[in-house]
């Protein structure tokens, strides 16, 4: 990396005699020390017009960011933009940028490079420092024939001649008692040290402090230096007091005297009232909707369910009344909001006034943001809402689906546990003990046949709890007790048909027909009860298609039925069978079948139950297609009116946009357009209110999805406002060219000359113009700018006027302004004060008779409770301090 080398050619004598000295003194600690305070005053006296400060001098320009400001702020140039990122390359790209910058300025730095900058060096930062204050604060300082240090010390000779106490021969030891500090300010401004002539030589710290302080007091110099640091110090570091007495030749140099006439004072206190009404009503606006948007929101966010249908019911009719009725009129206060902020700064525009910034956190910009997180809380909560009832409803479906099938469950493990810890096989013989067997044999058969009835219900339970059901404790108790005593009925079951196992003999006649019977009836008595429960199942759709998919299930369950008819009838043979041979051979304590509880009756009861059930399935399958089909219907509706009014609003948001950027005629024809096309929004609005019934009927409905539009009401609702909000800011900036066309008294003609340029280089119809499409345009229109850095640096000057935010485009608007900003006879502070001088008869100060008798009383009752007292010496009591008034009019003020 080359180093600069620390020379420039108005001091090169100078500085090439004392370069050594001065690099040395850099290491002495009492000169560091004042150096470190006394640039870090004089940097932070130009930053804060920036709006920022340092409190390190060696840490806080390491990358780059803030001495590049700094050299902005002092220079009134732009510098190249600076490297946003945070490792090394990126800081020293940023101080090499700031380096180049002052050896532009025809400085030469010795041994000062930017890595030296970037890591701290104390010496190096303030060397760079003091270079910089030579070069922007010193070098220009002309008395008579001396310039930079010379000319400096010349003026402070010239100004403390008539002092007999005061003899400046340098700038270090001079100024160690005070008196040459008390002395500059005695000159110009007598009235702040009115004793001076009882200062003495013998108290320096009190003269010291006391110039100080009044000059950080009145004349916006920044203490730069404590007093002990000066006495202390055998001989003060020259470069401290350099700086510090330069910062008062600038002050007391740059004092001018402003002449204005009393009319010009009538019309800029017109001005700054009606600006400040126009003020009061945006931040109060501005507060009232922010406030409102604040409360609003954690509302929009409070997700607390009560887990109940009705509750949730009555919280999205609540907030379809907030859609209706609350959100509309805050939607009319942000546009009349962002209105009032357009013309107020093209009124400020237009008057030389420097731009309204609203109070902190109430800016255009903090508004929108605040609208958006506003929507952005309210699409959520419809969201959840939705979402809400869906679950509610999947939940009360879960809830009774669980209830039946554990109804059924322990309807059949009733009396079961008894039943397995029965010892009957204990007193059995033989015959009965083969028996017991084969009965043990078909329950265990019976119990895996309903293991899959206890999964669904541990299932279905674990559902319920994932989707948080309000009495999940009643369901797990449920489930737990179910899921207790299927395990104790397989433990007992392997306890039993172990003890069976152990018995030495079974049952040696075995009843074929029973036998049969057990096989065939237990399997099919289990189709009959799934069956049963099939058809008399629960069930939740949403589509005709889920509708038809059950019903072709239901049809293909009914093709089932003609074989199972055949396997009832052969099953029924078996017992007609039995009662045959009981019949036939007498027989007794046969006719109960030992191998299964099933009976025949039970069998023929469930299979009429099977048969009735059939048609009341198809019964409920057909009702369930007729709701579908109304909702298929409320679907078709809502999107026949969305696809027609959504291509409405996206035309007439195309149109308004013509009108802005293509204006054809004056633009009060311009504006009769724009009423008319509002008039015609405002009466296609009950288009809108017709979606909104058709929306709420599908939402009461529980209809989720349309296939049939890409509109949702959101998208509606969103394109609507949008629409809204774009009507009216169009409707703003045509008031606003009016404004400055009858203020500045542009031919229609020449503003359509204007426009028409402007058209031909927005390319894209934005509105805004790039920065190459801007030059080109000045070019086309016969502005002359030459090539090379000069031509740059005029077109970055000229972009620094139209566009003082550094937003990377020009609107229409800063182009007009532009354009006819010299044609306009501007108002100046300098003027104002030159007007009050005037009134005054010449005094610096002016009373409440004088402001009276020359001005009309509203605005002389306007001037008297704003002006500020006059603190000078010579005034009168009661006398105003006019001054100070003219400049906060064009200046950062509380006006």
């Amino acid at each position: 990396m080359a180093e600069y080398e620390y020379d420039y050619d108005p001091q090169q004598d100078y500085m090439g005699q004392e370069d050594e000295w001065e690099r040395e003194g850099l290491l002495d600690p009492a000169w560091e020390r004042q150096q470190r305070k006394t640039f870090t005053a004089w940097c932070n006296s130009h930053l804060r017009k920036a709006g920022t400060q340092i409190e390190f001098i060696e840490e806080d320009f390491r990358n780059g960011l803030k001495l590049m400001l700094l050299l902005e702020v002092i220079s009134g140039e732009r510098l190249p933009k600076p490297d946003r990122g945070k490792l090394r390359f990126h800081q020293i790209a940023n101080v090499n940028k700031a380096l180049d910058f002052i050896a532009s300025k025809g400085v030469k730095l010795v041994s000062i490079g930017a890595e030296e900058i970037v890591d701290g060096n104390v010496k190096m930062t303030l060397g760079m420092i003091w270079t910089i204050i030579l070069r922007f604060a010193i070098q220009d300082i002309s008395v008579e024939e001396s310039s930079s240090k010379e000319g400096l010390l010349l003026w402070c000779q010239r100004k403390t001649a008539p002092y007999k106490n005061v003899n400046v021969q340098n700038f270090h030891t001079s100024w160690k008692d005070g008196l040459a500090f008390c002395a500059l300010i005695h000159r110009h401004r007598p009235e702040l040290i009115p004793n001076y002539h009882e200062l003495r030589k013998d108290d320096p710290i009190g003269n010291l402090n006391l110039a100080f302080e009044i000059a950080e007091k009145y004349l916006d110099i920044p203490k730069m230096l404590d007093a002990e640091d000066i006495v202390n110090t055998a001989r003060p570091d020259e470069k401290a007091i350099m700086t510090y007495v330069s910062c008062y030749y600038h002050a007391f140099s740059g004092l001018q005297k402003a002449e204005t006439a009393a009319n010009r004072i009538c019309k800029v206190l017109r001005v700054n009232q009606e600006n400040e009404r126009l003020m009061e009503e945006y931040e109060r606006l501005a507060s009232d909707l922010l406030e409102w948007i604040r409360k609003t929101i954690p509302w929009l966010e409070n997700r607390t369910r009560d887990n109940t249908l009705p509750g949730t019911q009555h919280k999205l009719e609540e907030f379809r009344d907030y859609r209706r009725k609350h959100k509309p009129p805050k939607l009319e206060d942000k546009s009349k909001l962002e209105i009032i902020f357009n013309t107020l700064q093209t009124k400020l525009r237009l008057s030389n006034r420097p731009a309204y910034m609203p109070s902190e956190g109430k800016m255009v910009a903090d508004i929108a943001n605040a609208w958006k997180k506003l929507e952005f809380a309210e699409k959520g909560f419809e969201e959840w809402l939705l979402a809400e009832l869906r679950r509610l409803e999947r939940l009360d479906h879960l809830a009774r689906k669980f209830k039946h099938k554990s109804d059924i469950h322990e309807e059949w493990t009733e009396g079961k546990e008894v039943m397995l810890q029965d010892t009957d096989f204990k007193n059995c013989n033989l015959y009965e003990l083969k028996a017991l067997r084969k009965k043990h044999e078909a329950f265990e058969s019976d119990l895996a046949a309903h293991q899959d009835r206890v999964e669904q219900i541990a299932a279905i339970a674990q559902e319920l709890n994932d989707l948080e059901y309000w009495d999940v404790v009643t369901i797990n108790a449920r489930c737990q007790r179910i899921c207790d005593q299927w395990d104790r009925l397989g433990a007992l079951t392997q306890k039993r048909r172990n003890a069976l196992d152990e018995a030495e003999k079974i049952l040696e006649r075995v009843d074929q027909y029973h036998l049969e019977f057990a096989k065939r009836a237990a399997p099919f008595n289990n189709w009959m009860d799934g069956a049963k429960e099939d058809l008399v199942d629960m069930f939740i759709v949403h589509t005709m298609d889920e509708i038809q998919g059950l019903i072709d299930a239901h049809e293909a369950f009914k093709m089932t039925l003609p074989e199972a008819d055949k396997e009832f009838n052969a099953i029924m043979m078996c017992i007609t069978e039995v009662q045959r041979i009981v019949q036939q051979l007498d027989l007794k304590g046969v006719t109960i079948n030992p191998y299964t509880n099933i009976t025949g009756e039970e069998l023929k009861q469930k299979w009429q139950d099977v048969n009735n059930l059939v048609p009341q399935r198809d019964s409920v399958l057909q009702q369930e297609m007729v709701r579908q089909q109304n909702h298929e219907r409320l679907r078709r509706q809502f999107a026949q009116k969305a696809n027609s009014v959504g291509p409405w609003i996206e035309k007439q948001a195309e149109a308004i946009a013509t009108i802005g950027m293509q204006m054809q005629g004056t633009l009060e024809d311009a504006m009769l357009k724009l009423k008319n096309m509002e008039a015609q929004i405002m009466a296609y609005k009950p288009n809108m209110d017709e979606l909104e019934t058709y929306n709420q009927a599908i939402q009461e409905s529980l209809v989720f999805e349309n296939k049939h539009t890409q509109y949702t009401m959101e998208t509606l609702r969103v394109g609507w406002e949008q629409l809204l909000t774009s009507i009216a800011r169009t409707i703003n900036e045509v008031e606003n060219q009016i404004l400055t066309r009858e203020a500045k008294g542009i031919p229609e003609e020449k503003l359509q000359e204007f426009r028409a340029s402007f058209s031909h280089f927005d390319k894209d119809g934005s509105g805004r113009l790039e920065p190459n499409e801007f030059k080109s345009c000045l070019i086309s229109i016969g502005y002359n700018i030459q090539e090379g850095d000069k031509g740059d640096a005029e077109f970055a000057h000229i972009l620094g006027v139209v566009d003082p935010n550094g937003s990377g485009y020009v609107t229409f608007q800063a182009f007009l302004d532009f354009m006819t900003r010299e044609t306009t006879d501007s108002d100046t502070a300098e003027q104002v004060m030159q007007s009050f001088k005037i009134l005054a008869g010449d005094k610096p100060y002016i009373t409440q008779e004088e402001l009276r008798r020359e001005l009309p009383p509203d605005q002389a009752e306007y001037c008297i409770a704003r002006m500020t007292p006059y603190m000078g010496g010579d005034g009168v009591p009661g006398a105003l301090d006019y001054i100070s008034f003219a400049t906060a009019l064009y200046g950062e003020s509380d006006l």
